[in-house]
């Protein structure tokens, strides 16, 4: 095989990556990282009410930027060599558009309303609404939650959708139809300018948008109607999904000519970044991918034949083909993760930014150590039983059992707990929330035959891997790339260009392998199970306070 490269497109919460690949040694020749612009000066965001937006210039931006970032990387010639593009994105992150697919925020008048652009995926701002859905759907003949776990969450489609057309009057009468970000990219590579030609992903919208063959695509518009009347005007506004490997056309002359590349081109359709990110990192039959952030996504994927006719209750969902053409993609996850030691980041380096100003650039650089050095001193720390305890509900609970209006409960605490006690007991509940999903799926009859770890968490910080593994009592495999989820998008690229046959011949070509595999401490094993137990009945007690 002639080499020949393809481009991965990791949309993230606060950056955008490209990964130039060759398709024949999956060889990363080329990555460049853009730090969203808008996003970087909290633009159109309310962290006290959880409201998150992002600008799509913001997107549009890092796109050209990251590519020609990452081709100028290459050897000279390369652009001339790339055969597909394909992205993933954050998601469910939906985004109000005009008949030709233009986001509003694009449009005169709408450039600064918050209700105008994409909705990142952990707003949670349609809490109220999540609420509702899952009322409505419950007492309905049919219940259209039931693939997406049977609890609706407000960090996705739907619940968005109904909370911004009942808060703004201007957007739910301008708004055609919303359209996920990990198909709006593709459709401006294309150069795509018509909803009914704009494809719609499989992964997006089995996930988070109730779509199923067996009710012939989205729910009907008498159930949306139950929600609201408002949601009528948004029904059936698609109805086929394309899994991820379908090419959405060739790129655009416009695109062709602002990247440096050649015009023929293929544009993949669009997934989500965990989805994409575990084919990069190697999933295969019953392989739990664990994705970690700023939150988690865990995903899981089984033959259609031997898992198809469950029903794993509270999860993200269970689409067929939404990860791997052919097989059951199952979904599941934690609110936060990366975000709960940035908290503790945050509450401990904050006051001394406003009483030190002119320290900054020192006290960066403190910051950026502090973590690694609360890590060094929590592994030497004695494991006992009265040792702080935490839950990982600082942004809600996505699953099992979404619930978003939770909160977390820290217990045991004492004036001889110091810092690096409080890192251990936030290090132990992230791993604690990742036992619950793995304990859930098992308990639905959905077999684990190992746990693959990816992302920024699970390269960098060795000591909560060792701790998710002596939790989990299970071996972590930590992916070679960090570029798992734009190296997974890459493959995608290469089969929507023809050049593999399907996913597995790409993951055989392009896959990284893995670097460590962090194995259980039969010593500590029994500890974190007694600890494991408390935190379920924490859990338990906490939630009774919200109800």
């Amino acid at each position: 095989m002639e080499n020949s490269f393809v481009i991965g497109v990791d949309f993230g919460t606060d950056s955008v990556r490209s990964l130039v690949v060759n398709t024949r040694t999956g060889e990363e020749a080329g990555s460049a990282v853009h730090l969203y612009s808008r996003w970087q000066k909290g633009l159109y965001c309310d962290p006290s009410v959880q409201q998150y937006r992002q600008h799509p210039l913001d997107y549009l931006e890092g796109l050209e930027k990251s590519i020609k970032g990452a081709l100028a990387q290459c050897p000279p010639g390369t652009a001339a060599l790339v055969k597909g593009i394909s992205v993933d994105t954050t998601g469910s992150t939906p985004g109000p558009v005009d008949e030709t697919g233009t986001p509003l925020a694009l449009l005169p008048g709408f450039e600064n309303n918050p209700n105008a652009m994409f909705v990142l995926w952990k707003d949670h701002t349609a809490n109220t609404e999540a609420a509702l859905i899952n009322e409505v759907a419950h007492a309905n003949s049919t219940d259209y939650t039931k693939y997406c776990g049977g609890i609706y969450s407000s960090e996705w489609f739907w619940a968005k959708i109904l909370h911004v057309i009942q808060e703004d009057a201007a957007i739910r009468e301008k708004a055609v139809s919303w359209v996920e970000h990990c198909d709006w990219v593709p459709a401006v590579l294309t150069g795509n300018k018509s909803l009914g030609t704009l494809l719609r992903s499989r992964c997006a919208a089995g996930h988070k948008a109730m779509w199923h063959e067996s009710w012939n695509g989205l729910p009907p518009k008498d159930f949306l109607e139950k929600l609201n009347p408002l949601l009528g005007k948004y029904d059936q506004t698609y109805k086929d999904t394309v899994e991820a490997t379908i090419p959405a056309g060739t790129i655009s002359s416009e695109w062709a000519e602002r990247l440096g590349l050649p015009a023929d081109v293929v544009i993949g359709t669009g997934a989500f970044d965990a989805h994409m990110g575990a084919v990069g990192g190697g999933i295969r039959s019953y392989s739990l991918c664990k994705v970690i952030g700023t939150s988690t996504c865990d995903i899981l994927v089984a033959p259609m034949e031997e898992a198809g006719h469950l029903f794993v209750k509270g999860i993200c969902g269970q689409v067929d083909g939404s990860v791997i053409p052919g097989m059951l993609g199952l979904e599941a996850g934690q609110s936060a993760y990366g975000d709960v030691f940035a908290w503790l980041r945050r509450l401990i380096m904050g006051p001394l930014y406003t009483l030190l100003p002119e320290e900054t650039d020192k006290l960066a650089q403190v910051e950026g150590k502090l973590l690694g050095h609360l890590s060094q001193q929590a592994q030497q720390l004695p494991l006992r039983d009265n040792d702080p305890l935490a839950l990982d509900w600082f942004n809600g609970r996505r699953t099992p059992d979404a619930n978003h209006t939770l909160k977390s409960t820290i217990t045991g605490l004492h004036l001889g707990i110091d810092a690096a006690e409080m890192f251990k007991a936030l290090v132990e509940a992230t791993a604690f929330g990742a036992q619950h999903i793995a304990e859930r799926f098992v308990q639905e009859g959905v077999p684990i035959n190992e746990v693959i770890a990816l992302g920024g968490v699970a390269k960098k910080s060795a000591y909560a891997m060792q701790v998710l593994a002596d939790v989990m009592n299970r071996p972590i495999k930590i992916v070679n790339s960090e570029n798992a989820c734009a190296l997974g998008a890459a493959m995608f690229a290469a089969v929507a260009a023809g050049v593999y046959k399907d996913i597995a011949a790409a993951q055989e070509a392009m896959s990284s392998g893995f670097e460590t595999v962090w194995h259980p401490r039969a010593e500590n094993v029994p500890y974190y199970a007694k600890r494991y137990a408390r935190f379920k009945e924490l859990g338990a007690f906490t939630e009774k306070l919200y109800v």
